[in-house]
């Protein structure tokens, strides 16, 4: 149980990969809160977790964040790992991309993750310890058109990544990214990402479609103890699709 006595906090944990990485933490014995502006969904999800606790929380608020971790230690008493999970799936040609829209979208992709970041940063510390890990997206490698706001804030996401893992080092906490490839997910299939599920089984080394399952356990890796020597780093889940 490479988990055993941990706390973690899955962001987005109501459904798809979020969903997929709540459970691949509890199954290595974590404690987990799932969080997703989603409140009931994400009470069936921690329903199925022992000792599972559902936190209703919008990412792109301050006051979410700090609500949630708030809720994770008045219930545990700790907090040993934030995944940075929820995300907004876009699909609009950069023409159709105006000002209001590229905010919703860096307000949840980007400014989400910085928030939440920063309210884990005082019980991580004081503890020495921690694991934050970061889901970024292979479209920073590879050009995936139509998702310009997108692409940016998960590329965004990246460098977040790497400048905390400098600043945070010394203080015990680990911060590392996961890039999925194009997976099957509820917020895919709701998009015409789903359109090119073949197209892209057919670009990768892997032929066939990605699923949550096949992301979680490089993010379980990332939030346990075996992971205590990487740093700053992104492990590209895709199938081989980009072949980082």
């Amino acid at each position: 149980m490479r988990l055993e006595g941990r706390v973690a906090i899955v962001t987005g944990g109501a459904r798809g990969l979020g969903r997929a990485i709540a459970r691949g933490l509890a199954a290595e014995g974590g404690t987990v809160v799932v969080a997703d502006v989603d409140g009931p969904g994400a009470e069936r999800v921690a329903a199925e977790l022992p000792g599972g606790l559902a936190v209703r929380a919008d990412v792109s608020r301050e006051e979410d964040a700090h609500a949630m971790v708030e809720a994770a230690l008045e219930r545990f008493g700790r907090l040993d790992v934030l995944v940075n999970n929820a995300a907004l799936v876009p699909w609009a040609p950069i023409d159709e991309i105006d000002l209001t829209e590229w905010r919703r979208i860096t307000a949840v992709n980007l400014d989400g993750v910085f928030l939440a970041c920063k309210a884990v940063l005082a019980p991580m510390r004081g503890a020495g310890y921690g694991r934050i890990v970061n889901i970024t997206s292979t479209v920073i490698l590879t050009g995936v058109p139509n998702v310009a706001h997108y692409s940016a804030a998960k590329g965004g996401v990246l460098a977040l990544t790497r400048e905390l893992a400098t600043e945070l080092g010394a203080d015990g906490i680990t911060v590392n990214a996961v890039a999925p490839g194009l997976t099957r997910t509820e917020g895919t299939l709701e998009t015409r990402h789903a359109d090119f599920y073949d197209l892209v089984v057919g670009l990768q080394a892997i032929p066939r479609l990605g699923q949550p399952e096949d992301i979680a356990p490089a993010v379980v890796f990332l939030a346990s103890e075996e992971s205590r020597w990487v740093t700053g780093q992104m492990i590209v889940a895709d199938g081989g699709l980009a072949r980082h």
